[in-house]
């Protein structure tokens, strides 16, 4: 029930029952596969075995969009500065002499002159000429350009559709596979993320929409307000507009989610070190620190824990750090009870009530999630109990910052409050819930037009026990 979610990436090295179990106990909240590396029948029995080995675990499956890759190679070619290799639209080149990339039509819309950045921005290169299919590149730095590694080009109009025909077949993959979140690059505008979502067509899975270049931050708050998540891609973002601008199109994407209450999670190299080192630099802790601070839901680690060679030291130092951070943002808040934003009056309320009493633990029974997304964006000491009868949605609440999403299958009453003390019995009988508890219950009673939380109630569970004669 981590505040600050956890997000790790899941590799060769991790996919094991062995290796996943301690991921999970070390503070991991979400298992990430990313869909640009292996095959789907990879994906397929390792999502089968995550949802054995960690039933409650949600799983966030990232898809390519319209990002550009190399192609899986046989030789992954070393090169030294202003050496000249050459990477090709045509498929079938696996860096003997070529080096095929994902998209075809790449070599239509580069000339003489262009910059282009391999891995995140760590390899750049200029365009020396164009020959048919063949991009020849001059590298301006030593280095190695490896299989499905990312291709940018800053400033360049690449042409396409908003959804390639791979993206199709992977989202009808993770619907069939029941995943609880896709990833979505390069997600340019609302209509992007809309035509994901008439795809889904379902609930599930949820989008998290990535922002990785300059039409992402242009439309920022219409893709904000029309996703489920937002992921902050810092690689492709940092290469795609400026390196300069990092931190400020950081901070600007997390207080407009935290402004529409939508999850945002950073992502990119937040301890790239521990890689192949036990340790973070002090960069690192410093980056780390600063997301939590800023608002970020959750902190992503990618190669740290799919390659590396110290997944769990990494996820224990992030935990370590959030939890430091938090520790310290919560005795800031204690003497503060001011208003955060307009988005609920309810969610104000609640926010002043847990500052103010003694409340060990919010309660929030909602069959969508709608009341604890709101209620998490508050950033409460508090953890969230968030009970719904949809069981696919209940694992997803897991996303929502310091929330354990709990599926109970009961009937939830629309002319009634009864099904609440039924909710609050399971929670009991499971040990979420104690005698010692004092909890503040939030619900929608009576439901008319519209999502709302119209039902606040406050109870110490031993009176609970009492009244109900729970046994």
């Amino acid at each position: 029930m981590k505040r600050t979610k956890i997000i790790a990436t899941i590799g060769p090295k991790t996919a094991n029952s062995k290796m996943l179990c301690k991921m999970y106990n070390a503070g991991m909240s979400i298992a990430r596969l990313n869909g640009s590396h292996n095959t789907l029948d990879w994906h397929a029995k390792t999502i089968k075995l995550i949802k054995k080995t960690l039933p409650n675990c949600p799983i966030l499956l990232d898809i390519p969009g319209k990002k550009i890759r190399t192609a899986r190679l046989t030789k992954e070619p070393v090169f030294k500065k202003n050496d000249i290799i050459i990477v090709t639209t045509k498929k079938g080149f696996t860096g003997e002499k070529k080096i095929s990339l994902t998209n075809s039509q790449l070599h239509l819309y580069l000339k003489k002159g262009n910059t282009v950045f391999a891995d995140d921005g760590t390899l750049k290169f200029k365009v020396t000429k164009v020959m048919k299919n063949d991009i020849y590149l001059k590298a301006e730095n030593s280095g190695q350009l490896k299989s499905s590694k990312g291709i940018n080009i800053p400033y360049v109009e690449i042409g396409g559709k908003l959804i390639t025909t791979r993206d199709k077949k992977m989202i009808e993959f993770a619907k069939n596979e029941k995943i609880d979140f896709i990833g979505v690059s390069f997600v340019e505008s609302a209509k992007h993320v809309n035509l994901i979502k008439s795809l889904i067509n379902n609930e599930i899975p949820k989008i998290v929409a990535k922002i990785e270049n300059q039409k992402g931050i242009d439309n920022l708050e219409d893709i904000i307000e029309n996703t489920d998540i937002i992921m902050i891609d810092r690689g492709d973002l940092s290469t795609e507009t400026n390196i300069e601008s990092l931190a400020i199109n950081q901070k600007r994407i997390i207080k407009i989610a935290n402004k529409f209450s939508k999850p945002v999670i950073v992502a990119t190299e937040m301890l790239d070190n521990m890689i192949n080192s036990p340790h973070p630099t002090k960069a690192e802790v410093l980056d780390i620190s600063n997301s939590i601070v800023d608002g970020a839901t959750a902190t992503m680690l990618s190669g740290e824990t799919a390659v590396g060679k110290y997944p769990i030291e990494a996820i224990n130092v992030m935990s370590r750090i959030s939890s430091v951070m938090l520790d310290n943002e919560d005795n800031k808040k204690k003497n503060t009870a001011g208003f955060i934003s307009e988005t609920m009056g309810m969610a104000n309320s609640i926010k002043t009530l847990c500052l103010s009493i003694p409340i060990t633990k919010i309660v929030a029974i909602t069959i969508s999630g709608y009341a604890a997304r709101i209620v998490s964006s508050k950033m409460l000491p508090q953890p969230i109990i968030a009970v719904s009868n949809n069981e696919n949605l209940a694992r997803g609440f897991n996303i929502f910052s310091g929330t354990k999403g709990i599926y109970l299958k009961t009937k939830f009453y629309k002319d009634s409050l009864k099904h609440i003390p039924i909710c609050l019995k399971h929670l009991w009988k499971k040990k979420e819930i104690t005698h010692k508890d004092m909890i503040l219950l939030i619900a929608l009673g009576y439901p008319g037009s519209g999502r709302r939380m119209n039902t606040i109630q406050t109870h110490y569970v031993k009176d609970l026990i009492k009244n109900f004669s729970w046994k």
